[in-house]
């Protein structure tokens, strides 16, 4: 989809969402569509509907960020939708550029390492811009063991929740998840509109899954900051744990999760055997290679 495209769905997207009485407005007759017509959302913005049209149409060369704030409001957008509205916009005034080329993703600092091992109460996940896992302190490997045991050393999030059945065992709450997923991941988008990675991403999983390809039609968006979110773990059953993310201002697009169990809860004491459980498998695998045996 191009960028016009985008920005046009997009918009007919939230427009489609806001009613008249929703913003103080008469019904107005029957509607063809649900939502506002365009006249109303211009008069709501305060532009004319001729600027509001070519701007839903996809152009938004040279409109101001008043302008995009103007339409935001009136489209009643939450601060994700309206950051994602302001990156289209960024996109677009870039200008006609061509695909940008692959960025070779750079070796993980050191002390960015030393970091997610050093956190030692809660799960520690760093990921690139595509959900993909690049490190994990031993209690994140030991909670996400089911996604390496599906993908290997480099799994990732999306692939896992559209494209192996096991996702909906693992997360009791399989619906909400895959909508948060997806509406993160097109946030990523709006951040990164030239990565082409992320758009054989988003190829990839359209192309394998009707349901992300159901989910990416909806046009929603979201920042995946902090929330709950409960796993079915295969070795120690039910969790529910709280996690918060850190944007890594150093490392452009990665970002670090911690998930954490409320003090003295049932979580936290399956944490300390989800952590116990690994130590012991990763003590069987060194005492079964061929290093630790005897010459």
């Amino acid at each position: 989809m191009s960028q016009k495209d985008e920005v046009r769905e997009f918009l007919i997207s939230r427009r489609a969402k806001v009613t008249p009485a929703m913003v103080g407005l008469p019904p107005g007759g029957p509607r063809r569509v649900p939502g506002l017509r365009r006249g109303e959302v211009a008069v709501l913005a305060g532009v004319s509907v001729e600027y509001y049209t070519k701007v839903e149409r996809g152009d938004l060369r040279g409109v101001s960020d008043e302008v995009l704030g103007a339409i935001a409001t009136a489209l009643r957008l939450d601060a994700a939708e309206q950051t994602y509205l302001m990156n289209l916009a960024r996109a677009a005034n870039a200008g006609h550029r061509a695909r940008a080329p692959r960025r070779q993703e750079q070796g993980i600092r050191p002390s960015l390492l030393h970091l997610v091992d050093s956190i030692s109460e809660g799960a520690a996940v760093l990921a690139n811009p595509r959900s993909e896992i690049l490190a994990t302190n031993p209690l994140a490997r030991a909670l996400y063991d089911p996604l390496f045991r599906s993908q290997g050393e480099r799994p990732g999030y999306g692939r896992f929740i559209f494209l192996d059945p096991a996702a909906r065992q693992f997360y009791p709450d399989w619906e909400m998840i895959a909508d948060v997923n997806v509406a993160s991941l097109r946030a990523v988008a709006g951040r990164h509109p030239f990565d082409p990675s992320i758009t054989e991403l988003v190829g990839e999983l359209s192309t394998r899954s009707e349901e992300f390809r159901r989910r990416w039609a909806r046009h929603d968006v979201r920042l995946h900051i902090e929330g709950l979110k409960r796993l079915d773990h295969p070795v120690v059953g039910l969790v529910e744990l709280e996690y918060n993310v850190l944007d890594l201002r150093a490392d452009e697009g990665a970002d670090l999760t911690v998930y954490t169990a409320a003090p003295g809860s049932e979580s936290e004491e399956k944490l300390r055997l989800l952590a116990s459980w690994w130590a012991s498998e990763r003590a069987a695998d060194d005492a079964a290679s061929p290093a630790s045996g005897s010459v």
